[in-house]
């Protein structure tokens, strides 16, 4: 028998902050789809109580869990105005790509797609100014 050494996924550095873009990235969308499928369950439960139409809840409601994410990794950074200032440019250029995707999904969408879409948008260009972000300003401040 040949023995298999598991990896923890996500890979960790020794701060607790997840080591690869490729973690940080998967991690979030991974919560991501979570919220989205119990955004859309949701949904049903409302469409079917006839509470509401199915589509009218914003998909803005699913990027809970991947701000939980980007709130735990800004802990697990440590103190230090360079954290601040990443994740302040970071919140900024995701804010502005997910409300233009969002407008853009919402001339043929409903409120619920156009949100998810604006969500994603959110995560992935939140993720990529983080982690390239902190490492290349951490290496400049030194």
């Amino acid at each position: 028998m040949t023995e298999t050494k598991s990896a923890r996924r996500p890979r960790r550095d020794p701060s607790g902050r997840l080591a690869t873009i490729g973690d940080l990235v998967g991690t979030a969308l991974a919560g991501l789809v979570t919220g989205a499928v119990l955004l859309l369950i949701l949904e049903a439960i409302l469409s079917l109580t006839h509470v509401s139409e199915f589509g009218a809840t914003s998909g803005w409601l699913a990027i809970i869990l991947p701000v939980w994410l980007f709130v735990e990794e800004f802990r697990a950074e440590g103190y230090g105005a360079s954290r601040v200032v990443v994740a302040l440019l970071g919140v900024g250029f995701a804010v502005a790509a997910g409300m233009t995707l969002a407008g853009f999904a919402a001339t043929w969408f409903p409120t619920l797609v156009s949100g998810l879409a604006g969500a994603a948008g959110f995560t992935v260009v939140y993720c990529l100014i983080w982690f390239y972000g902190l490492r290349w300003l951490s290496h400049r401040v030194g």
